[in-house]
Formats: C-alpha cells, structure tokens, sequence
C-alpha cells in the first residue's frame, strides 16, 4: 500500500518540482543554473519511466486527486501507459536537447540571462508534464498560458533583431489559440457545468443522446481544435513557425518543436477520448481535420523544398510532420489515434536531432547555414553529418527507422477503415514521400559533397553533443524495429484511455 502511495503521487511532484526549481534557477548563476534543468530533466525521465513501468506492469490507470473538492470543479491528473510512455519519450528529448545544445547554450545566451533561460526551461517542463497528466480542462488551459509565455522568452533569449520578430508573431498567432481555446472551453462548461474529464464525458454523451444544443456543442469542440492547431501550427496556422524554430538557440528549437507543438497534440487527443467520445468526434470534426492534415503535409513539403536555408527546410518540414499527426487522428479510430501517437513520438526524437545537427553543421560552416555554405562540412563534423542523415532517413521512411514505422501504422489504419478515406490518405503519404526525399535526402547528402575548400574535421570535442546525437540515433533506430511493441504499448493505453 505504501510503494503505491507514493507511486500514486509522483505524478504531482513531477509537475510541483519544475515550478520550484523554475523558482530557484531564477536566482543562481549561470552554470548552475543549467545544471539544474539538466539535473531536472533526469528526474522527470526517471520518474516517467517509473510510471510507465508500474501502469504497465497494472494494466491500469490510476488518478490522483488535487484536494478534496470534486466535479464540476475540482483537479484532477491522470496516469496511465499512454501518459506515461509520451511523457517519458518527451522527457528524454528535452534532456538531450539541453545536452545536445550544451556547448552553443553557452555561446548564444549571455551569463546574467542563463539563469533566466534556467526557469524558462523549467516551467516548461512543468506545463509539458501538467499536460500529458491533466484530467481536467481548467489545469490544461492554466498551463497552455505558462507554455506559450514561456516559449516566447525563448526565443527571445537570443537577443537578436530577428529573434524579436519571431517572437512577436509566436506570441500573437498563439494567444490567439489560446482565446479559441478557451472560448471553446467556456462554451463548453456552460453546456455541461463540468470540466473534469469523466464528467465531462458524461455529459457530453448525454446531450448527444437527447440532441440538445447540437450546434453549440459542435462549435465549442472546434475552437478548441481550431485554437490547438493553432498552437502546433497545423496548416495554414504555421506562419508564426518557420522564424521561431530556425532563429532561436539550437536548445529552444529542439525543444520547441519537438515537445511543446507535440503537448498540445497530445492534449487534443485527451479532449476527444474523454471530454467528446471518440464516436461523437468521428461523427463531427474527422472530415475537417482530414482536409487540413492533407493540405498540411503536401504543402509543408512543398515549402520545405523551396527554401535554401537548412534550418528554414528543417523549419517547415514541421508543417508536413504534423500533417501526418493529424492525418491519423482525422482516422477518428483506435488504430488511428496509436499510428498518430506514434508518429508524434518518432518525429519528436527526428526533429530534435536535426536541429541540433543542424545547427553543429552550421557553426562549422561559420554560422552560414545556406546549402552552398555547408557542402562539404561532414568532414568537419563527422558525427552531426550522421546524426543528420539518420534524422532525414527517418522522416523520409526509410526502413528500420521510427518515421518508416509511423507510415506503415498510419497506412494499415487507414486500410482497416477502407473507403474514400484509405485511397485519399494511402495516396498523401505516397506523393508526401517523394517530396520528402526530394528536400530531405537533398539536404543530407550537400553536407557529404565536397566543399570549395577541402577542411579537415573539426578538433573541438562536444561530449554532451555527441552522447546526445549517439541515443538519440539509437531512440530512432529502437522505434523503428520495435515499432510494433511500442503500439502494442500505446494501444494497451488507448484501451483504459477514455
């Protein structure tokens, strides 16, 4: 009873602890305070990789109660093998995104800010874990404003003309998510007068039955997915992406696209379990959601191909990498919802990797990230090369890596739904593969054609960078060949979900 107890309460801790170390890191000085996130980070994987062992090993899921007032307004967080097997995936990237990115962190953020950007980091780390675990709509909203206040600092910790500007669209194109969002939200309770998940749920079903208020309740669930795609940057609502992610420090744009974009998802995915019903969702917003993560994929690709800056390509090959995310919840089925959770999981790990490359690639290149620029620089840096071409393998769908395992879960979903919809979505990641070959293989392989000037490698050795690109490399290739056992895991999760 006790190791339960304590078991059941981690889940708290872990969001508790970000938001005093947050507290703490605004007050040391800069190297300590960027042990403390990396310090913070460990125990985050620690504790998800607990939690994924004991809910597992359960088949179960279990919730934890923040005080003793219930429905319609208490709090609540919930643990299950889902929440816990995302959570420990986007604990992991985001410490060796701060791994990865140790050396340059140092370069891009002066020491009197470092400890500034140390709090930023953790009360990121608080919002990525208050999201995965939340059962309720008020936390949720509460620590979307945290996430996206705190993205902004950021990125705007780089302290450059160009990183302002950035800044300031990520801030208006999210704050209006957030007000979609939250709109929804209210529109919601006041149909319910609930906003915890199960009675919630409840609720809702109810009002489908008795077809009360259709409209309304059709409207409040679509600006909440309006104002999250928002947030993640679901086409056409990417502008506000490409400046963000290819400006900011090499740690803020691993972190950036890899885990925030992808909590945001992750919670969607929660609203139409719990709050909508899967049924109620597929009879509702599937079609929608389909058109936009079509257009999403096709014309991120083709964005991507357009571009001449390595970081601007890897930029907007987000677009198209979250278009299939949502091309496997449009599914609107089971299979649908683990092919998306394991596409986010596998382009979490890719993303992080390309960027941090990217940019090791680039500062060898003397801070010229131009195709022209960095032809040649795999003999500079062997090892980014690498980590890059593994990155790009994965995303193409090249097998034995997580992005060819995604494709092929996402395509057998879409054949086990059969009509329109598996012609349609098994034609996009047809067409979307060749465009992804035609920017990402592009890219990889400049960086192995030689340069002007022949250079030889780089004599400066990054060891955090290298032992995050080596298990980042290993994450890639352990998803794609136990890609099966990583959906049996999530659909076991799916099963106990709603």
């Amino acid at each position: 009873m006790t190791a339960m107890i304590w078991q059941h309460s981690l889940p708290l801790l872990m969001i508790v602890l970000p938001l005093m170390c947050a507290a703490v890191s605004s007050v040391l000085r800069g190297e300590a305070a960027r042990k403390v996130m990396a310090a913070l980070t460990l125990l985050e994987c620690l504790g998800m990789g607990i939690l994924l062992d004991y809910t597992l090993a359960r088949n179960e899921s279990f919730v934890f109660a923040m005080g003793d007032i219930g429905a319609p307004f208490g709090n609540e967080l919930r643990v299950g093998p889902t929440e816990a097997l995302v959570g420990l995936l986007l604990s992991a990237v985001m410490f060796l995104s701060l791994l990865g990115g140790w050396k340059q962190l140092s370069e891009d953020i002066t020491p009197n800010r470092m400890n500034l950007y140390g709090a930023v980091y953790c009360l990121l780390t608080a919002a990525m874990a208050a999201m995965v675990f939340t059962n309720d709509l008020f936390t949720a909203y509460v620590f979307i404003e945290i996430s996206t206040i705190a993205s902004c600092a950021l990125i705007l910790s780089r302290n450059r003309g160009v990183t302002m500007l950035a800044a300031t669209r990520y801030m208006i194109m999210n704050l209006l998510g957030s007000g979609l969002f939250l709109l929804g939200l209210s529109m919601l309770y006041t149909l319910t007068g609930h906003l915890l998940f199960p009675q919630l749920g409840e609720a809702v079903r109810d009002l489908v039955q008795k077809n009360a208020y259709p409209m309304p309740l059709y409207l409040s669930f679509l600006l909440m997915t309006i104002g999250i795609a928002i947030k993640s940057a679901l086409y056409p609502f990417h502008t506000w992406l490409p400046g963000a992610y290819s400006t900011a420090t090499a740690v803020s744009s691993a972190v950036l696209s890899s885990v925030i974009s992808k909590m945001y998802i992750f919670l969607l995915v929660k609203i139409f379990f719990r709050a909508a019903g899967a049924d109620v969702f597929a009879r509702r917003i599937e079609d929608v959601l389909l058109l936009y993560a079509i257009a999403g994929v096709l014309a991120g690709s083709a964005y991507a191909i357009a571009q001449r800056h390595m970081m601007r390509m890897i930029a907007y090959s987000s677009v198209a990498q979250i278009g299939y995310i949502f091309l496997g919840i449009a599914l609107g089925t089971e299979a649908g919802f683990a092919a998306a959770l394991f596409h986010l999981l596998a382009h979490s790990s890719a993303k992080s990797m390309l960027f941090l490359a990217g940019n090791k690639l680039r500062c060898e290149a003397g801070r010229e990230d131009t195709f022209r620029a960095l032809r040649g620089t795999a003999r500079k840096a062997p090892l980014a090369a690498l980590a890059f071409l593994i990155g790009a393998c994965s995303l193409v769908g090249v097998p034995v890596l997580g992005g060819f395992a995604s494709k092929v879960f996402l395509s057998k979903a879409a054949i086990d739904l059969g009509g329109w919809r598996m012609v349609v979505i098994l034609s996009t990641l047809a067409v979307s593969t060749a465009l992804n070959v035609a920017y990402m293989l592009r890219a990889a392989l400049t960086l192995y054609r030689t340069g002007e000037e022949e250079a030889p490698e780089s004599k400066t050795k990054d060891v955090p960078f290298a032992f995050a690109m080596v298990i980042l490399i290993v994450i890639n290739i352990a998803l794609g060949v136990f890609g099966g056992a990583v959906v049996g895991w999530i659909l076991q999760g799916i099963s106990i979900f709603a």
